[in-house]
């Protein structure tokens, strides 16, 4: 419901201000004025999504070591594929797949964190032929748990202010202060004649109320994109597990 008002008012807000310039008399929008107050609507519509509170999600699905790793948590998306190849081969493509396949990767995480000319290596300026999670795990993540053939999970300190990433599983359970904790997983299942489930997910757990509101304006502010690219991200896992020797 939050991130749907937030997209809602960012789309009303958008169709306001380019009515100011020409009113889109097919939309209704007929008079400047009347985009003035549909501006002011859709900021007012804004502000009341950003500062909802916070309703944690729930995902149905096969028990996963994610479930360990973080079974608490007030943020989340989930998405999976089913993939027309055994899962050894499956595992190996998410270990191996790079921004250059992930379509539109590039483009969406510039726009999250523009930058011109050179840039540290991170998840968000990625090189374009490295596996993503090998980027990933260069830059600020952390390896939680790996199950060859079945799951990897992955972790991150995501908020509050700048802090050293975690150098271990351990550490980022340990982590004392005002934080929010990310964890990001891919799990196989084989279900058989070939056909390989990939489910995705991304839990964000905050460790007290104030790092909760903080990474809540974020978080709807950045899920649409995020959502769109692990969609591009698990269609690239499978057409690279999918090629044929």
């Amino acid at each position: 419901m939050d991130v749907l008002l937030v997209d809602t008012a960012l789309a009303l807000v958008f169709v306001a201000f380019v009515s100011l310039i020409r009113p889109l008399r097919f939309l209704g929008v007929r008079t400047r004025r009347t985009a003035t107050v549909l501006a002011a609507a859709g900021l007012a519509l804004f502000l009341l999504g950003l500062f909802l509170p916070v309703s944690p999600p729930r995902f149905e699905g096969p028990r996963m070591t994610l479930d360990e790793v973080l079974p608490v948590y007030q943020f989340g998306e989930a998405h999976e594929i089913r993939i027309q190849a055994p899962p050894e081969r499956v595992f190996a493509a998410v270990k191996e797949v790079t921004a250059r396949e992930i379509r539109f990767f590039r483009l969406l995480t510039w726009l999250r964190s523009p930058h011109f000319g050179a840039a540290r290596e991170s998840i968000l300026n990625p090189a374009a032929d490295q596996p993503i999670l090998g980027v990933a795990l260069r830059s600020g993540f952390v390896l939680l748990r790996e199950e060859p053939g079945r799951e990897v999970v992955l972790g991150m300190i995501v908020c509050c202010g700048r802090r050293r990433p975690p150098r271990d599983a351990d550490e980022f359970q340990s982590l004392q202060g005002s934080l929010a904790r990310a964890a990001m997983n891919f799990h196989l299942t084989d279900e058989g004649g070939g056909v390989t489930r990939l489910v995705t997910q991304t839990r964000v757990a905050a460790s007290d109320a104030s790092a909760e509101r903080r990474f809540a304006v974020y978080w709807r502010l950045i899920y649409p994109g995020s959502a769109f690219i692990r969609h591009m991200w698990l269609r690239a896992i499978r057409e690279r597990a999918e090629l044929r020797p």
